[in-house]
């Protein structure tokens, strides 16, 4: 299977204004009614603190976007937490709303690159770092991608649970949400390190205990595994990306399908990833190296368009035709 990088890439990096600056990377992925794709970047304004928001792209082809606005679409303080972060946003449209699920700290860390590894996270004195301040998951709706309302918390707040991603369309008549909680691990979890899970809601505000989809299984993913992208509705099930990372934090993609009507039940998963950092700009980055971290797709024309935060820093595409990836992951059903 080819899956090839946009020759162009990186597509979208950081700079123009304040906000995004330092950084922009993991951006959620729309094609809309008007057959425009739509990009929501993680753009961060520093790196101590390490304060990051929502802007918003806009793209004819998918691979030359301009922005929509010049200031973030969606923010901490409009949370009340003017102190906190917002961090990877994944959109889907379900019906004519748009949903954003996104990662959110109450209080900022200062981020000190190492150039080899995950930074050092260091708790800022005085108020900064005082009580819980776990990654919690929220969710925001929208009519016009451009206002966004604080819907509510999907996850609870003394658990780091992130990677939260909506699928595109409820499921048995309810809403689906994969999840990664940090710390649901070990034999009474039924998986060796941080994995993925699904739970449902009928509201949106209530969700039911998690059900585990699938943990780490190889090398390459033994530290944890965590969703990617909104999974994609295709005639063989949903065609999940996920990320997987390995002991010295190389971040790369694994690829699995899952049952339309029932996502715990794993129909075929690669056993090797589809990506990993290959490129200058994927090994070498502000914050982390080595990272492909796709957090949006989209299909169009029967091709598949992936976008990746390269290395916490900039923003790159990759397409596949759909047929292509299904053919390649079929073959390890049943495995």
């Amino acid at each position: 299977m080819q899956i090839t990088r946009c020759p162009e890439n990186p597509i979208v990096w950081p700079g123009k204004w304040d906000w995004r600056r330092v950084a922009t990377f993991n951006p959620g992925a729309i094609i809309d009614d008007d057959g425009r794709f739509y990009l929501f970047e993680r753009a961060c304004v520093s790196l101590r603190p390490l304060k990051c928001s929502v802007g918003l792209l806009v793209s004819d082809d998918g691979f030359h976007f301009e922005h929509v606005c010049d200031e973030p679409v969606f923010a901490a303080d409009e949370l009340g937490f003017p102190l906190g972060t917002i961090e990877d946003p994944r959109v889907v449209k379900i019906e004519n709303t748009y949903y954003m699920t996104f990662a959110h700290r109450p209080y900022t860390y200062n981020c000190h690159p190492t150039g080899i590894r995950v930074p050092e996270y260091i708790p800022q004195k005085g108020e900064l770092g005082s009580g819980i301040n776990n990654t919690r998951s929220g969710l925001a709706v929208s009519k016009d991608m451009r206002k966004w309302e604080h819907l509510g918390w999907i996850t609870p707040p003394e658990v780091d649970d992130r990677d939260n991603v909506l699928f595109p369309e409820k499921i048995g008549g309810r809403y689906a949400m994969l999840r990664r909680p940090m710390t649901w691990f070990g034999e009474e979890y039924g998986c060796t390190g941080p994995a993925m899970w699904v739970s449902y809601s009928d509201d949106l505000s209530s969700w039911s205990g998690p059900e585990l989809i699938a943990g780490p299984e190889n090398d390459w993913e033994g530290g944890k595994i965590g969703a990617a992208a909104p999974p994609l509705r295709t005639d063989e099930g949903w065609l999940t990306l996920y990320h997987g990372v390995d002991e010295v934090d190389v971040y790369r993609v694994g690829v699995m399908l899952l049952d339309i009507e029932d996502p715990t039940k794993v129909l075929a998963r690669s056993s090797d990833f589809i990506m990993e950092p290959e490129t200058y700009y994927e090994k070498v980055g502000l914050i982390i190296p080595n990272v492909i971290f796709p957090t949006g797709n989209v299909i169009k024309d029967g091709v598949a368009y992936i976008y990746y935060g390269c290395a916490d820093t900039c923003i790159s595409v990759a397409t596949v035709p759909v047929q292509d990836i299904l053919a390649y992951v079929k073959q390890y059903a049943g495995a």
